[in-house]
C-alpha cells in the first residue's frame, strides 16, 4: 500500500490536510482535534488500509 499522505490524515476522523501536520513529530487535526504523534497516526491509517485490502483478496 502506497503510505503518501497517510502522516497528514488523521486516524479519527479522516480529514487530509497538510496543517494537521504541526511538527516532524506532532499530529493535531484541525478538523476534528485529534492529537497524536504523527508517526503513530501514520502508522494508525496504514494498518487500516492493508487490513482493507487483505480483507479484499479474502473476498475474491
Amino acid at each position: 500500500m502506497n503510505p503518501a499522505g497517510t502522516s497528514r490524515t488523521c486516524s479519527r476522523c479522516g480529514h487530509c490536510a497538510k496543517e494537521n501536520r504541526t511538527t516532524q513529530a506532532a499530529f493535531r487535526c484541525t478538523a476534528c482535534g485529534h492529537a497524536a504523534h504523527a508517526d503513530v497516526n501514520a502508522a494508525i491509517n496504514i494498518l487500516r488500509a492493508g487490513l482493507v485490502l487483505r480483507q479484499a483478496a479474502e473476498a475474491a
